[in-house]
């Protein structure tokens, strides 16, 4: 066992790849904090309904998708480092709009501020599917082959360690003094982007040159589909981890549960929305130490149906601390099918298909979150708020059958053989 604990730390000697889990980490942190601080705006500023709070990931996940279809082209194309400076540079911009929107000083933006924010969403929407589309062929090419899952580990790690800190941190500064500051918010946004692409600038890469992509934009789009939909294996595990986090998207309803279910405040949110994260943290130092590499298509699998009954239990939750801890046990399930994903993509990939395959990829995982969060913040309409999450978390299960029946032998997979 020591000397698994020793190789997973000595990741950290190499220094691109340091300094790409600092960017990775400010990054998700600003990320964190500008999503829950527009959801906090929108329930408690404007609506006070989860099914707004469904829009605002539907907004987002649309442009996600068609942008998507572009994302992985220029992925493969361009210099990876330069395009993730870009899009962070652009989500500063975002953060600038929204700091001038929230300032309610200039009249006529106060009057349409709800539906600028609209807008600011969609703009985000499409710069994170370039976001997207690079960040793991990135990481790929900074670290050696045998070393992939141990770096999906850490960026994981890195992602919701900002993922526990962003959202407290809003609900925190949001509800300050008893009155909202919502602009005070996107003001440290725009330092924390800036200071994500100060890492990444620091990475030392330059793209090798393996070949040029000469297809033109719909073709290239193609090839990257056909490889997706030709690799079952590949393909089942990013259908499983699709339909789980569509049915299972019940974080973004969490203002809406907390107010009315758990009769909680805004500060209190702030802490539940990072439960989930914090138990993706605690799992990370276990698969750190013990990467899933044998028997992983086995805890695949449990891990979602794991997820799918926590879900279910945390439905039934009126208590504060409970609920707190099942979305707790739900992050630390998600995190081993999130690690095992990541791995099984690095590793079945050629690096000159790493853009586009990420960007499939990406329409299916990365918007199923935002368009899982409009499926729940749907269903609680129709149903009410705790059906819906009982209702996604059973489904989440009836998927696990679904891709098992399919898809035999994924629970033989063994990544250490891949």
């Amino acid at each position: 066992m020591s000397s698994q604990k020793k190789s997973s730390l000595e990741i950290f000697k190499i220094k691109n790849f340091f300094n790409f889990i600092l960017g990775r980490f400010f990054t998700t942190l600003a990320i964190q904090m500008q999503m829950t601080t527009i959801g906090l705006q929108i329930y408690y500023e404007y609506t006070h309904s989860a099914f707004s709070l469904g829009l605002t990931g539907l907004f987002e996940a649309l442009p996600f998708i068609a942008a998507s279809f572009f994302s992985g082209y220029v992925s493969d194309k361009y210099n990876r480092k330069k395009i993730i400076i870009a899009t962070l540079l652009a989500l500063v911009f975002c953060s600038v709009l929204l700091f001038v929107i929230s300032l309610h000083k200039i009249l006529f933006l106060d009057s349409i501020a709800y539906y600028a924010i609209f807008g600011v969403i969609i703009l985000v929407g499409i710069i994170r599917a370039f976001f997207a589309a690079t960040m793991n062929p990135l990481l790929s090419q900074l670290v050696e082959r045998d070393m992939y899952t141990i770096s999906a580990t850490w960026n994981s790690t890195a992602w919701h360690i900002g993922a526990i800190t962003g959202p407290i941190l809003a609900a925190f500064l949001y509800g300050m003094s008893g009155s909202y500051h919502a602009e005070k918010i996107y003001f440290i946004n725009m330092l924390l982007f800036l200071l994500g692409a100060l890492f990444f600038t620091l990475v030392k890469y330059q793209r090798p040159y393996i070949h040029q992509v000469k297809e033109g934009i719909i073709q290239s789009l193609r090839v990257g589909i056909d490889f997706v939909f030709k690799q079952k294996m590949l393909l089942s595990v990013i259908s499983l981890d699709l339909f789980a986090v569509f049915f299972g998207g019940a974080v973004t309803i969490l203002p809406a549960f907390t107010d009315q279910v758990l009769h909680a405040t805004p500060q209190d949110l702030g802490l539940l929305r990072t439960a989930p994260a914090i138990g993706a943290v605690l799992m990370a130092f276990v698969l750190a130490v013990k990467p899933p590499t044998k028997n992983a298509g086995k805890l695949l699998l449990w891990a979602v149906i794991m997820f799918g009954v926590f879900t279910v239990a945390f439905g039934f939750c009126t208590n504060y601390w409970l609920a707190f801890t099942m979305l707790l046990i739900t992050g630390a399930f998600d995190n081993i099918s999130v690690v095992i994903r990541s791995s099984i993509l690095q590793l079945m990939t050629p690096d000159e298909m790493r853009g586009r395959v990420s960007a499939v990829n990406s329409v299916f995982i990365g918007s199923s979150n935002e368009i899982g969060g409009f499926e729940s913040g749907f269903t609680a309409r129709l149903m009410g708020l705790v059906p819906s999450v009982i209702f996604g978390g059973g489904m989440t299960i009836v998927v696990v059958a679904v891709i098992n029946k399919l898809n035999p032998l994924l629970k033989k997979l063994d990544l250490s053989k891949v």
